[in-house]
């Protein structure tokens, strides 16, 4: 009984952790909040491009977790893997130093003003607190998921 109960509790978490990360996208990328957020009309089409192709993937990782079939629960870990993934490559990499001339252009257009606690000194790119949570809840997503996964 306890055994189902953490199941379902997990299972319960699993689904709503990417159905916060896109509230928590929607919401930094739509509502303006300076200086957490910089949303400039020069960064509309960015953002919109964005939502369509981000906004998806954590309905599908709901979803997936939702349906409970072992194919569902593969293809949802393989969703997170692939958001933090895309996450690392955005900000993580660049901020150590690998990162393109596009990527700082990007960065210095919609992300130089918005908030930080990160050091900033030596770094071109540096993750800003919107950033830094959507990291972190990439990884409880991956993580939850993947709980969910192998105890299927």
């Amino acid at each position: 009984m306890v055994h189902k109960l953490r199941e379902v509790t997990l299972t319960t978490i699993a689904i709503a952790l990417p159905l916060l990360w896109l509230a928590w996208l929607a919401l930094t990328e739509w509502v303006p909040m300076f200086p957490l957020n910089d949303l400039r009309p020069g960064n509309l089409r960015p953002r919109l491009l964005a939502a369509a192709i981000n906004y998806p993937f954590p309905l599908l990782i709901a979803a997936g977790i939702a349906l409970h079939r072992p194919w569902s629960l593969i293809a949802a870990s393989a969703l997170c893997g692939l958001i933090l993934v895309g996450h690392l490559t955005s900000w993580w990499l660049p901020y150590f130093g690998l990162s393109s001339e596009a990527q700082r252009q990007v960065y210095e257009r919609d992300y130089a003003r918005t908030l930080k606690i990160l050091p900033a000194a030596g770094h071109a790119v540096v993750p800003d607190v919107q950033h830094l949570v959507v990291g972190l809840l990439s990884v409880a997503m991956l993580g939850t998921t993947l709980a969910v996964t192998l105890a299927a």
